[in-house]
């Protein structure tokens, strides 16, 4: 009994605080509407959907750690899956079975052009925030404009439609009877959690969150930290926009801009402090959870977007202000 006890006073109160709104989010959603929410289906559906926001709200949280933020992640992810659509479309034609049945070499090319636009555009927005120091929410702000207006010139504004069956099985398929979106965050979450948990690399982004100048003094390459910190961001981002883009068999300019202030709910909901220095890959899992619990439960209500807006906006503001609370008592 002691020992369990121990056990429990070592859990961090952030995790607790999420695993009970989790509990408290699903116990409410099933008393409201049992017949409807607690449907296979509704599970089914979240692991397909939630993955592509999840990826997202990992990015967010790693610039996070050092003090800063990526408002480019949705630029990335939609240029990364409309730059590898434009792709197919070159080499397999654009509509047929010669574009559906495109052989793994050139979806294998595909996947490697989108995370080459994600490393470009995160090594992009590292270079203004560590090296150019420009403030990070202005300089993501700007490239992730940028990023847009690229996009819309390529496409003339339609959405890129049609993708190989392959690439399309990256955001429907099923592996083993589990969604392939699930298993993709779960490997990079898991990767990110590692990276943090074991390397130099994460305890050095956490440390830079704390205090950048003691950072200095420890000998860290905190220009270097920082700029890696927003590659990995603009990765993650462009793997979220091949999810997306698979899932939807299309990519466009403004795909998911509704997911721009629910991933940085859920890293904040997830325990990441927004002015740096904490923040862990458990809670963002636990956080998205929750809110896609909720989101389904508020959609199966049929609840008025405004209405989910305002709630996503409230959560938000009420997240911080228990960060805000939790970090004046530590």
């Amino acid at each position: 009994m002691s020992a369990l006890a121990s056990r429990l006073r070592r859990i961090d109160p952030a995790i607790a605080q999420l695993l009970l709104l989790t509990v408290l989010v699903f116990a409410g959603m099933s008393f409201l509407e049992p017949r409807r929410f607690l449907r296979p289906y509704v599970f089914e559906s979240i692991t397909f959907v939630a993955p592509e926001l999840g990826l997202l709200a990992v990015a967010m949280m790693v610039t996070m750690l050092t003090g800063g933020i990526d408002l480019s992640v949705i630029g990335i992810a939609n240029l990364a899956g409309i730059l590898a659509g434009m792709f197919f479309h070159a080499v397999g034609g654009a509509h047929g079975p010669g574009l559906a049945g495109l052989a793994a070499g050139p979806v294998l090319v595909g996947v490697l052009i989108a995370l080459g636009i994600g490393l470009l555009g995160g090594a992009l927005n590292g270079a203004l925030v560590a090296k150019a120091k420009i403030t990070p929410i202005l300089a993501t702000i700007g490239t992730g404009q940028i990023f847009t207006g690229i996009a819309l010139v390529l496409t003339g504004g339609p959405a890129i439609v049609g993708f190989p069956r392959s690439w399309g099985a990256i955001g429907n398929g099923t592996l083993g009877g589990v969604a392939v979106p699930a298993l993709v965050f779960l490997l990079a979450a898991g990767a990110v959690w590692l990276i943090l948990a074991r390397t130099s690399f994460g305890v050095g982004l956490k440390l830079i969150g704390t205090s950048a100048r003691a950072a200095r003094f420890a000998g860290l390459r905190t220009v270097r930290t920082v700029w890696l910190s927003y590659v990995l961001s603009g990765v993650l981002a462009s793997l979220s926009g091949i999810i997306l883009s698979g899932r939807t068999n299309a990519a466009k300019s403004d795909y998911g801009v509704s997911y721009l202030l629910q991933a940085v709910l859920i890293a904040v909901l997830g325990g990441t402090n927004p002015a740096g220095g904490r923040g862990s890959v458990p809670g963002i899992v636990l956080a998205l959870i929750a809110l896609m619990l909720l989101s389904s439960g508020l959609q199966i209500m049929r609840f008025s977007n405004f209405l989910v807006d305002f709630i996503w906006g409230a959560f938000l503001l009420l997240s911080i202000a228990l960060n805000a609370l939790r970090t004046r008592r530590g």
